[in-house]
């Protein structure tokens, strides 16, 4: 399957990318993407914090270990799409991405879809946590080391923001709000 685009969307894209791709060379802000772009690699940091907030909070345990499904299951869910689209990563004229990748594919960004699931279900069990910025930060990583398109980091966003939305009532069942 190909990837569905128009003339204007992929000039969006690219005009977006290049402006946050500059960002990425003041040594500051590319060493700040290149962490974040690493501790969401696999949705790591964010199925550690899942498992962090069960072992610190006995009490919804398993609410924290079924929100931390739920991320797991945005990346896989991420990935089988990126599998069928197949969208090649950018190639910009310029300076070469900040990271490597695990895959050719960029559609969609599976840091984009744990995070922003992470945000909604860790949210709903820790609403004053860091989720949400930390959340906001890796996905525009993802621009600023230059692997993905806007596209691609809204439309992971989305899965992963649907599927944790799904998901909250089964993850929350049992949970009281005191």
């Amino acid at each position: 399957m190909r990837y569905p685009d128009s003339a204007v969307a992929r000039r969006a894209d690219h005009h977006l990318l290049t402006a946050l791709r500059r960002c990425g060379t003041h040594p500051d802000v590319a060493a700040a993407a290149r962490g974040l772009s690493w501790a969401g690699e696999h949705g790591a940091v964010w199925l550690l914090a899942g498992l962090a907030g069960a072992g610190a909070d006995p009490a919804r345990r398993r609410a924290w270990l079924r929100a931390t499904a739920l991320v797991a299951a945005s990346h896989a869910t991420s990935m089988a799409v990126k599998r069928v689209v197949r969208r090649p990563r950018p190639d910009l004229p310029g300076p070469a991405p900040l990271v490597r990748t695990a895959g050719r594919h960029s559609f969609p960004s599976s840091h984009a879809a744990s995070s922003a699931a992470a945000a909604i279900a860790f949210g709903a069990l820790l609403p004053r946590g860091p989720f949400p910025p930390l959340a906001a930060a890796i996905c525009v990583s993802r621009l600023v080391v230059g692997v993905h398109y806007p596209t691609d980091v809204a439309f992971g966003a989305l899965l992963g923001g649907a599927m944790a939305r799904l998901g909250r009532r089964w993850a929350l069942a049992g949970v009281r709000d005191d």
